[in-house]
């Protein structure tokens, strides 16, 4: 417990602090945001805010739970390691992104089959290695092949090349979702921050209960490989969202950019993968879920009808915005709605306990 409360108290303070240091940074650089001409026109306002803060975020994280791991004594895990790994590797993706934003000055970054191509290789090899490698003492590896909503469902096991696909299928979609998502001041973060809570719950009862301690009913324990390491990452990512958030709040003072949106919806992905809730996570991640399916509608719609819209604009943050309503009313609303999917989930994982 001191790990996970160091953990995220040191994310929280090095964001709080960091990203004060980074705005000037990157302001004196000109590293600013670049607006889309065809959104709401109250976002032109924002030009020229600063980007890149996931930047912040990603060191914070990593630099947190490892400080935290060796002042408890302890070394850091294979899930914890394979879990960073996906941060920086996805965070490496969207800083490229934003980078080529800034320096063509476009809207631009990355090519969608580049992007696409640099999320798969960062998926794929955490898939494979979660998998297929890592076992510990008690021969349980940081993935199952058992793909679980609750549990590992031990019925049957898919074929390791289904599950790495499954895997790579939840990674880019979630990293996807969280991008989409991060398009008002504070609304990734703050959600992000919310599930990554979720997780640190959900850990350190996984640890509580695993299978692998001594005298644990093995019909109803969790057969998870490091829970306890798991919960001082999730705690990490939690403190750094909510540290960000000080300075993402509307009026937004920096964007975490591609470089945070994409590494934090991997590392929500990933969480789940190396828990056993792969198929929790689309109620944990219910707003993520909600906006990745405005965005899939709109398009289907839009080719359907040749021509005609579903919502005013996709994402459907931007529906509301163009229906009238403030920026910040949007962000609040959106923040309860996704606190009620994650109250649901954590909700229905306990319940899943009880009835077990």
């Amino acid at each position: 417990m001191k790990a996970i409360l160091l953990s995220g108290a040191l994310a929280l303070i090095f964001t709080l602090i960091g990203t004060r240091y980074a705005i000037r940074f990157f302001a004196a650089r000109g590293y600013g945001q670049l607006i889309r001409e065809d959104g709401p026109t109250t976002h032109h306002t924002k030009r020229g805010t600063p980007t890149m803060g996931g930047v912040v975020i990603v060191l914070s994280v990593a630099i947190s739970y490892l400080i935290a791991e060796y002042a408890t004594g302890r070394s850091p895990s294979a899930s914890a390691l394979l879990l960073l790994g996906l941060l920086v590797g996805l965070g490496f993706v969207g800083f490229l992104d934003d980078f080529i934003k800034i320096f063509k000055q476009r809207n631009l970054g990355l090519r969608s089959y580049s992007k696409i191509i640099g999320q798969t290789l960062v998926a794929v090899v955490f898939g494979y290695l979660a998998v297929e490698h890592f076992n510990d003492v008690h021969g349980v590896r940081p993935g199952s092949l058992h793909l679980s909503f609750l549990r590992d469902l031990t019925a049957f096991s898919v074929p390791a090349v289904v599950v790495v696909a499954f895997i790579w299928l939840l990674i880019t979609g979630a990293s996807n979702a969280v991008n989409l998502t991060d398009g008002l001041d504070g609304l990734a973060t703050g959600a992000s921050g919310m599930v990554f809570s979720a997780y640190v719950i959900i850990n350190i009862w996984q640890s509580n209960q695993r299978c692998s301690r001594p005298k644990a009913d093995l019909s109803i324990c969790y057969n998870v490989r490091d829970p306890r390491d798991l919960a001082v990452l999730a705690a990490a990512l939690a403190g750094a969202c909510f540290g960000f958030l000080w300075w993402n709040a509307a009026p937004a003072q920096i964007f975490m950019g591609d470089t945070g949106s994409l590494a934090l919806g991997g590392a929500v992905a990933g969480m789940a993968v190396l828990t056993r809730t792969e198929f929790l996570l689309a109620l944990l991640g219910g707003l993520f879920v909600i906006q990745a399916l405005s965005v899939i509608l709109q398009v289907g719609y839009f080719k359907a009808t040749r021509g005609k819209r579903l919502f005013r604009m996709a994402p459907l943050h931007h529906h509301f915005e163009m229906l009238g309503w403030a920026e910040v009313t949007v962000v609040i609303r959106f923040w309860l709605i996704a606190g009620i999917f994650v109250a649901a989930g954590l909700g229905l994982f306990y319940a899943g306990w009880i009835a077990s």
